[in-house]
């Protein structure tokens, strides 16, 4: 006769209940992240905005808007890399491999953060901060409430279509995008591994 083990149950329950924690802690880590991020990057962009020309504040957009496209591409490819490239390359000890396969073992995670997080903060600043342009755009060119359509146009406009070229790019190039962000994470963890190394001597 079949009889039913209950460690089994026990297991998965613990497995159920760990998973729920986790997506909790995650839920409460990435809504205070939000805020800290989204609070910064609006401070910082409306102070520089307020004392900047025109020309500066265009900049100052585009920078965002760029930023927002940049973490849309790599969200993309995080999600569409596969792990097998990076598997030999952990075993040839290359930098940056080990950190590409910690992303993509969180690929969920990564590209919320990258898709939703950033790149919505960054879709939300780019609106404000094409307001504050377009209201400069006013006091320093004769011109009416068109300038502000316009420019609140051109900003949906590009930041449409960069991000429809980045998840074009970042679907067909997501091995080479993502071991590029790895990189990028392992050169700056570098001097924190020194001073550890250093710490434990």
């Amino acid at each position: 006769m079949h009889t039913n083990d209950p460690e089994p149950r026990s297991k998965k329950k613990s497995k159920k209940s760990a998973k729920k924690n986790g997506n909790i802690r995650w839920i409460v880590t990435i809504f205070f992240v939000t805020v800290v991020i989204s609070s910064t990057i609006s401070f910082l962009s409306s102070s520089i905005l307020e004392g900047a020309g025109l020309v500066e504040a265009f900049a100052v957009l585009l920078i965002i808007v760029l930023l927002g496209i940049l973490f849309d591409i790599v969200g993309v490819a995080v999600m569409s890399a596969d792990e097998k490239p990076f598997h030999s390359m952990a075993a040839k000890k290359v930098p940056g491999a080990a950190e590409a396969l910690k992303l993509l073992r969180n690929a969920e995670k990564v590209s919320s953060f990258c898709n939703d997080v950033v790149g919505d903060i960054c879709g939300v600043v780019s609106g404000s901060a094409s307001a504050i342009i377009a209201v400069k755009a006013l006091t320093q060119i004769d011109s009416d409430t068109v300038s502000q359509l316009i420019m609140s146009a051109l900003v949906a406009g590009v930041t449409i279509a960069g991000k429809a070229f980045g998840k074009n790019l970042a679907m067909s190039n997501s091995t080479n995008i993502v071991h590029l962000a790895s990189k990028l994470i392992y050169y700056i963890k570098s001097p924190l591994r020194c001073n550890r190394t250093r710490k434990k001597r």
